[in-house]
């Protein structure tokens, strides 16, 4: 995939539209009670608005749908542990994540969490066409493939002996 078909997204773009986000769902007079975040791609977000709206409650739930670049299983699937959803109940929720490309993700998680009773709104970085859940709040819209800051260099190498020792310790 070509340079010029990314959506580049750098830290301080990051901090900028995040603030805007939060300065969005305070205009909208959204007070949440909770924010939760759908890991691992919406734990930045849900961290920098906890922090801008004052939320000091805040969650994740593991959902794995992205497998690699362009490549998804063919459902969404929650991945311990788990969150305690008890926890929320009848509560305002802001569920953050990164972007709603399929939407199915947001939209697994966003029935998870209506179970309880209370009001859930989504707010992401990025939306996409063909979305199947629209978030209610959002930054930007873009057909492109999203290059994050936390994501696009990839894991750091641990040092062979360390990998051998992972190996022993498993046997």
């Amino acid at each position: 995939m070509a340079a010029d078909e990314r959506e580049i997204l750098d830290w301080s773009t990051f901090g900028t539209a995040s603030r805007e986000l939060a300065e969005t769902i305070a205009a909208d007079r959204f007070r949440p009670d909770a924010i939760i975040a759908i890991a691992r791609g919406g734990l930045p977000l849900a961290g920098a608005l906890g922090y801008a709206l004052d939320v000091k409650m805040l969650g994740s739930l593991n959902v794995e749908f992205y497998t690699g670049v362009e490549s998804r299983l063919d459902e969404p699937v929650v991945l311990p542990p788990t969150l305690d959803r008890e926890s929320l109940v009848g509560k305002r929720i802001l569920l953050a994540d990164d972007v709603a490309d399929s939407g199915r993700t947001l939209a697994l998680v966003l029935q998870l969490l209506e179970a309880g009773g209370g009001e859930v709104r989504t707010v992401c970085l990025y939306s996409k066409p063909g979305t199947v859940h629209e978030p209610f709040y959002v930054w930007k819209r873009t057909e492109r493939w999203i290059m994050f800051p936390w994501s696009s260099a990839g894991p750091v190498a641990y040092p062979a002996d360390a990998l051998e020792e992972d190996a022993e310790g498993a046997a």
